[in-house]
């Protein structure tokens, strides 16, 4: 295996072992020390990788919103209707969750709860920008298109997020009575009703 692959092998077993830390035991009581004791790794070697813990955790944002904008962007260039991007999107979207748990649980419980550590090169969408530039071109076209209203940017936005993170949120504290694939009609059916035109 080249070199670099090994390295980015790495990072992503950095990222997955340091997001669960961060989201079980808090960004704040968790150190450097900690994630590499988890990955049996001296703290050198992790410092390869991460110049320091706020390093790591912006980068695991931007990490985590290149992953989820690269779906979506696929979604933007099928040719189908809105609607159907509707439907596929909420899907995949809850698939993402289901193989990265970790990814979606610290999004929620470190980087919504921590934003002053994310104030520095990672202020309001930076950090998650791939995910709020092809949520726009998915909006503008679809509004384009006269399928969906034209409405302020933030409403629609949360329109769509809102209830993705909040299925994926309910899983996570086990308060589903169901797998979450299994509410994704139902959610994409209200977030579509929510911004189609009329």
């Amino acid at each position: 295996m080249p070199r670099t692959a090994k390295k980015e092998r790495k990072k992503l077993e950095i990222i997955k072992t340091a997001c669960k830390l961060f989201a079980e035991q808090g960004y704040y009581n968790t150190t450097i020390p900690d994630i590499a004791d988890a990955l049996n790794m001296s703290v050198g070697n992790l410092y390869n990788y991460f110049n320091s813990k706020e390093e790591l955790a912006k980068y695991i944002m931007q990490y985590s919103s290149k992953l989820l904008g690269e779906e979506i962007k696929k979604i933007n260039e099928i040719d189908i209707s809105t609607r159907e991007k509707v439907f596929l999107l909420v899907k995949r979207f809850i698939e993402i969750a289901e193989e990265n748990p970790e990814l979606i649980d610290y999004f929620l419980r470190v980087f919504l709860s921590n934003r002053e550590v994310f104030s520095e090169g990672c202020e309001g969408f930076l950090c998650v920008q791939e995910v709020v530039t092809e949520i726009m071109l998915f909006l503008e076209e679809g509004v384009r298109k006269g399928d969906l209203r034209n409405q302020d940017l933030f409403v629609a936005f949360v329109s769509i997020m809102g209830p993705l993170g909040g299925i994926v949120f309910l899983k996570g504290e086990g308060m589903l009575m169901k797998e979450p694939i299994e509410y994704a009609d139902e959610l994409a059916e209200n977030i579509w009703r929510a911004l189609k035109s009329d």
